[in-house]
């Protein structure tokens, strides 16, 4: 945050209002004038939008900034808690600027009704301090990490798939970006979304709210940020994990010579051709499979990175992470029976749509990932805490 920017002063209003803030060393009057003062965009008004844009309203920052183009649909409500059932047809972002305003009238809401492209993200982001990642399209995804290290904004990332969530931060000059941990997107539009995989009601509060904390560190000074870190949290398990990571000398956005040097949009493709192709298999079936004597025996390519896969592996399988599948789809037989498996799911599937597209008539993938082997088949197996 730019220290130099001249604080507001709170109103008697705002000081009875935020009095628990006030009591607290770390923020204080000098903190929440800081609050008052800074600007947050909050990418996706949906199910990590609705508990982070809730909490830091209630918080005090002065202006929130939200990007939203759809409208709430009856399905958002189970964990969309920005809305009720009266509000379904409304374009989110007025529904949410007149919750947040009733909320906390001592804030401003913008709202911005657009589908975010790189033909207006930068105008939009500039106009901000901390920029939250709340979207579920990869392509949104990448290009807000990739705006936001070109422009020096503070970004706060956040995803969920079912069961399970993740977090990281990144700041400028102080350590990774997304894309050095996630160098490439995966195929677009294979990974599934809400929609199609299924999520926790429960899940987007917990990492919406995860992501509004460190927007108020990040704007007060306080405390250890998630740089470098990315938090990953197994709501079955109810267990949090850690996984640190370093900047990448070679990452194409931030690294020493990168490659990306604008903005571009990131080509979206339709997935309900290769998804419907794809052979999903429950750990009991994989299980099946790879216990016949006859015919032959099914390929396990496993999509986690490397030091996830030193943790535990299934026997005979080959790890190629998913990053690197697209060079390495050749060493696959279009003849073989191919099994991907990962860690929950999410990367197998996106493995599986790319080898249907290199010319495997049914990719195979396991449901619910080597979590659902461990829960189903073999309870002593170890699934490394990453992804």
């Amino acid at each position: 945050m730019d220290s130099s920017k001249p604080s507001v002063e709170l109103t008697p209003t705002e000081m009875s209002r935020y009095s628990r803030h006030l009591a607290l060393r770390e923020i204080g009057v000098a903190g929440q004038e800081k609050l008052k003062a800074a600007r947050v965009l909050v990418v996706g008004a949906g199910g990590l939008g609705s508990p982070s844009t809730l909490y830091l309203a209630a918080a005090g920052v002065g202006t929130l900034g939200l990007i939203d183009n759809d409208r709430i649909d009856v399905s958002n409500l189970q964990r969309q808690v920005l809305y009720d059932t009266r509000q379904v047809g409304e374009p989110k972002v007025e529904a949410a600027q007149r919750r947040l305003r009733a909320l906390n009238p001592e804030i401003n809401v913008e709202v911005h009704d657009v589908e975010l492209r790189a033909a207006n993200i930068a105008a939009i982001v500039a106009r901000y301090d901390v920029v939250l990642d709340g979207t579920d399209r990869f392509a949104t995804r990448y290009i807000v990490n990739d705006a936001c290290v070109m422009l020096r904004k503070p970004l706060v990332s956040a995803a969920i798939h079912r069961f399970e969530g993740q977090a990281l931060t990144y700041v400028p000059d102080r350590g990774p970006c997304y894309r050095c941990l996630f160098p490439d997107p995966p195929a677009a539009g294979l990974v599934p979304n809400c929609a199609e995989a299924g999520v926790l009601g429960v899940l987007p509060g917990v990492m919406g709210s995860i992501q509004a904390t460190e927007a108020i560190k990040l704007i007060v000074g306080a405390g250890e940020l998630l740089v470098g870190r990315l938090l990953t949290y197994d709501a079955l398990g109810l267990r949090f994990a850690e996984f640190r990571f370093e900047r990448r000398d070679d990452c194409p956005v931030c690294g020493r010579s990168p490659s990306i040097r604008e903005l571009r949009d990131l080509p979206e493709a339709c997935s309900a051709e290769d998804l419907a192709a794809v052979r999903r298999l429950s750990a009991t079936d994989l299980k099946t499979l790879l216990a016949k004597q006859l015919g032959a025996t099914p390929v396990i390519i496993d999509v986690r990175e490397p030091q996830e896969f030193a943790v535990s592996h299934l026997p005979r399988s080959v790890n190629i992470p998913v990053r690197e599948l697209g060079a390495r789809l050749g060493e696959l037989s279009a003849s073989d029976t191919v099994v991907f498996v990962c860690r929950s799911g999410a990367r197998s599937l996106t493995a599986s749509g790319m080898a249907r597209r290199f010319g495997l008539e049914q990719p195979a993938h396991l449901e619910g990932g080597l979590l659902a082997w461990a829960r189903d088949v073999d309870p002593w197996f170890d699934v490394a805490p990453v992804g």
